[in-house]
């Protein structure tokens, strides 16, 4: 078995979350971050990345473990799953129906289906901007599983998350200069940190990458949200750095 210290860690936190242990993954992906997947029938799933590994020590890795068994303690990745689906389904139910009426319209004159059409793919985007608030929701209660199962989890995670974004940030400056393409997309929904938000989220990290990391959890969280960063969080899957940070402050 490789690294059974990291399965015995997924162990103790399963039977503290009580549902079945997953089966614990390796992703050769060198951005840090981990995410959990799975559906009834193939079972659920836990994979951390090799940048996880090598940026996080112990501590720190088994509180973002814990993040993500409360995805699976709470159904999240079934739920997102199906919630998903609607905001397309009204799309097309939309669009044919305005196609419909547009056509119909010109030999009847009635636009009422393409009107109805509009109404339809409208609430497709008023549905997605739900489904992106829902999102960032369930991170918030996927943390604080993780406060409540791993000693001193908070604290933890809060370190564990502004080294996640600080890492992530380097790496994609990295492979920005080297002209790589990115290989995490499909599974940056289900990371416990968005790595497309890395160099909004990490801007304020740049003047403390020398500090300590407790020093750099304080001086984020002090940080004061601008209209551009409420209006980046509201079109995103996870919460800006700064509030989900200060959200673990109260928990700790």
């Amino acid at each position: 078995m490789k690294n059974p210290q990291l399965h015995q860690i997924v162990e103790n936190l399963s039977q503290k979350s009580k549902i079945s242990k997953p089966k614990l993954m390796l992703a050769q992906i060198p951005i840090p971050n981990a995410f959990a997947y799975g559906s009834p029938l193939t079972g659920n799933r836990v994979a951390v990345t090799q940048g996880l590994l090598k940026s996080l020590d112990e501590g720190e890795v088994e509180a973002v473990l814990g993040h993500e068994l409360g995805h699976l303690r709470h159904r999240d990745v079934q739920v997102m799953m199906v919630v998903s689906f609607l905001p397309a389904l009204f799309y097309y139910i939309g669009f044919s129906l305005m196609l419909s009426g547009m056509y119909r319209g010109r030999r009847d004159d009635s636009g009422g289906s393409a009107l109805i059409g509009i109404g339809f793919m409208a609430f497709s985007w008023v549905l997605n901007m739900f489904i992106l608030y829902l999102s960032r929701l369930r991170e918030y209660h996927a943390d604080r599983h993780s406060a409540s199962v791993v000693d001193n989890g908070a604290q933890k995670l809060s370190m564990g998350l502004a080294k996640i974004v600080n890492t992530t940030r380097k790496v994609n400056n990295e492979r920005k200069a080297q002209k790589e393409k990115p290989n995490s997309s499909a599974f940056k929904a289900l990371f416990i940190a968005g790595p497309d938000r890395a160099s909004t989220d990490s801007a304020e990290l740049a003047a403390m990458e020398t500090q300590s990391d407790q020093k750099l959890v304080q001086e984020i969280t002090s940080r004061k949200l601008t209209f551009t960063d409420k209006l980046i969080e509201a079109l995103s899957t996870h919460p800006n750095i700064v509030k989900r940070l200060r959200a673990l402050e109260e928990l700790s």
